[in-house]
C-alpha cells in the first residue's frame, strides 16, 4: 500500500492538476463525450448469480426477516453453511464472449460503454493486485474488465469503467448480527472487510466514519483501475458524497487527470449528490433527469429494467418507445443517457434485452443525425406533458401528446422531434410560428425545406400566426418521429 500511495503522490505532484477543487475546475469536458450522446452501462456480478431481488442481494440476504434473507434460506440454506462467498464458484461466466457484446452495444448505436469494475459486494471484475477476490482468481478466472477494454476498442465504442467500492464500507454489516459466514476478526484484504454497523446513508456526517486505511485502500483500487485500463469515463455511485470521502475524491480526480493528460487521452468522472465541487465532474442523475435545459453538461444513467440493475428472473422491462422519448428528452436538455444492461451468470445478455437495443438501434440508424453530434437550440422543447425533475423520477412511463416537441441543432438544420406521433399526420410546431421582427426573443428565421428522417415522402407544410403546420401520409410509428428543418 504504501508503494502505491507513494506513486499515487508522484503522479499528482507532477501536475498538471493538484488535489484541490480550485486546480480541478479546470478541466475540461471532452467533445467526444459531448458528441457521442448514448451509452450503455454494465452490471454484471456475482450477484447475477442468485438472480433474485437485485443488485443489492448480498446486502439484503443478510438483513433478518427480509424477502433476501428468507429467500437465502429457502433456496442455499443457513447463512452459517452457504454465504455470499459461497455463490463465487457458481460465477462462471462460460457464455461470455466480449466481441459479442461489443457488436450488441455498437447495431444499438452506443458511442460508449461503462462496465462495474467493482460493485458494492467488493469482487472485482479485473484481475488485481489489491486483493484476490477478484474474476481473473476466482468465478469465471478471466479478467473480465480487461477483455471488455479490448473488445470495445475493436468495435470504435469508448471505454470507461465504475467503482462502487465506497459502499462495501457499510454493505455487509448485517451478517454480524447473527450467525453467519461474516465473523470477526475482519481485516484488510478479506472478502467482506469492514462490514461496518448500518447507517444514514444520506447523513454527510454519518458514524462509523470511514477509516484512513479504508479510504486508502479505495484510492489504491480506484487508481489501479486507472493504471490498468485508462477509462475514458470513470463512474461513481453515491456515498462518494460523505464527508471522510472529500480528501481522497480530490487525490483520486487529480490522479486520473493526470494520468489521462500524460498518456494522451481524454478523461471524464461522473458523479451524484454534489460529491465533486460544480465544475470538477460531470454530474450524473440516477432514474430521472431534469425538466429544463441546463448550461451545463450532464449525464442520466437508468435501466432497461424498471425494478433492478442485475439481471433478475422477475425484470420488468420498459418498452422502446419510452427510452427514445427520454433520450431525446435528455439530448435536448445538454445530456447524454447511459442506459444499463445487466447479463446473466453465464455471460448471456437475454432476449429482451437484446430486442430493445437492436430496436434502439434501428430507430438510430435513421434518426441519429437528431442526436449524435448536435448542440441545443434556443428552446429544449415545447409541449404539455412535464417532465419530473430528480432521482428515481422514470418508473412511470410518461404520456407524451402529439404537441409535445424536442429540439436539437447542427449546422443549418433544426431537428425537431414529435415524441408521440398523431395518426392523422398532422402537427403544429408553435416555436416556429410567424412573429413580428420586434418581439424578441421570438424566432424569426427563415424556414426552407422541411423533411421526415426515414421517409422519402416530402410532408406539406405552411406557417402562420400559430405555428408550422406538417402535414404527412403513410408516416406511423409509435417511436418518436423527426423533422429536419433547414433553416436560413
Amino acid at each position: 500500500m504504501e508503494a502505491k500511495l507513494k506513486q499515487i503522490n508522484e503522479m499528482i505532484d507532477q501536475g498538471p492538476f493538484s488535489d484541490s477543487w480550485d486546480s480541478l475546475a479546470n478541466r475540461r469536458i471532452p467533445q467526444w463525450y459531448k458528441n457521442a450522446k448514448f451509452g450503455i452501462f454494465i452490471h454484471w456480478g456475482v450477484y447475477s448469480v442468485p438472480a433474485y431481488a437485485n443488485e443489492w442481494y448480498p446486502r439484503g440476504m443478510y438483513i433478518q426477516g427480509s424477502d433476501e434473507f428468507n429467500h437465502h434460506v429457502e433456496t442455499y440454506g443457513p447463512h452459517n453453511k452457504f454465504g455470499y462467498k459461497d455463490f463465487i464458484p457458481m460465477f462462471e461466466a462460460e457464455k461470455f464472449d466480449a466481441d459479442e457484446w461489443a457488436e450488441l452495444f455498437k447495431e444499438a448505436g452506443a458511442k460508449y460503454v461503462i462496465p462495474v469494475a467493482e460493485h458494492h459486494d467488493g469482487f472485482q471484475m479485473y484481475r488485481s493486485e489489491i486483493s484476490k477476490w477478484n474474476a481473473a482468481e476466482m468465478g469465471p478466472r478471466r479478467d473480465i474488465i480487461g477483455e471488455l477494454t479490448e473488445a470495445f476498442g475493436r468495435h470504435g465504442l469508448v471505454s470507461g469503467a465504475s467503482t462502487h467500492r465506497v459502499e462495501h464500507w457499510f454493505f455487509m454489516g448485517h451478517g454480524k448480527e447473527f450467525d453467519s459466514d461474516i465473523k470477526e476478526p475482519l481485516q484488510r484484504g478479506d472478502f467482506y472487510w469492514p462490514a461496518m454497523p448500518e447507517q444514514n446513508h444520506y447523513d454527510l456526517f454519518s458514524e462509523p466514519t470511514p477509516t484512513h486505511e479504508f479510504l486508502e485502500d479505495w484510492l489504491v483500487r480506484c487508481c489501479e483501475i486507472v493504471d490498468r485500463f485508462q477509462p475514458k469515463i470513470v463512474y461513481f455511485d453515491w456515498w462518494i458524497q460523505h464527508q471522510s470521502v472529500k480528501p481522497y475524491l480530490k487525490k483520486f480526480a487529480a490522479y486520473y487527470y493526470n494520468h489521462a493528460a500524460k498518456n494522451g487521452y481524454e478523461a471524464v468522472i461522473n458523479y451524484k449528490h454534489d460529491a465533486f465541487q460544480f465544475g470538477t465532474a460531470v454530474v450524473d442523475i440516477e432514474r430521472g433527469q431534469f425538466s429544463e435545459v441546463k448550461p451545463f453538461w450532464w449525464q442520466t444513467d437508468t435501466s432497461i429494467a424498471k425494478n433492478s440493475w442485475c439481471y433478475t428472473e422477475n425484470n420488468d422491462f420498459k418498452k422502446t418507445e419510452v427510452i427514445l422519448c427520454d433520450l431525446v428528452d435528455i439530448v435536448s436538455k445538454n445530456g447524454c443517457m447511459l442506459l444499463n444492461v445487466g447479463p446473466k451468470a453465464d455471460g448471456t445478455i437475454c432476449d429482451e434485452e437484446k430486442k430493445v437495443l437492436k430496436e434502439i438501434g434501428s430507430w438510430l440508424k435513421t434518426n441519429g443525425e437528431a442526436v449524435f453530434d448536435t448542440n441545443i437550440w434556443r428552446l429544449a422543447g415545447e409541449g404539455p406533458t412535464k417532465v419530473e425533475e430528480g432521482h428515481f423520477t422514470d418508473s412511470k412511463d410518461k404520456e407524451f401528446t402529439a404537441e409535445d416537441f424536442r429540439f436539437t441543432v447542427k449546422g443549418s438544420y433544426l431537428y425537431a422531434t414529435c415524441l408521440n406521433y398523431p395518426e392523422n399526420g398532422q402537427v403544429c410546431i408553435k416555436s416556429l410560428a410567424e412573429n413580428d421582427a420586434s418581439k424578441l426573443p421570438l424566432f424569426h428565421g427563415i424556414i426552407k425545406e422541411v423533411d421526415v428522417l426515414g421517409s422519402d415522402f416530402k410532408p406539406s407544410y405552411k406557417r402562420d400566426a400559430l405555428g408550422l403546420h406538417i402535414q404527412t401520409q403513410k408516416v406511423m410509428s409509435k417511436n418518436p418521429v423527426v423533422f429536419k428543418i433547414k433553416i436560413d
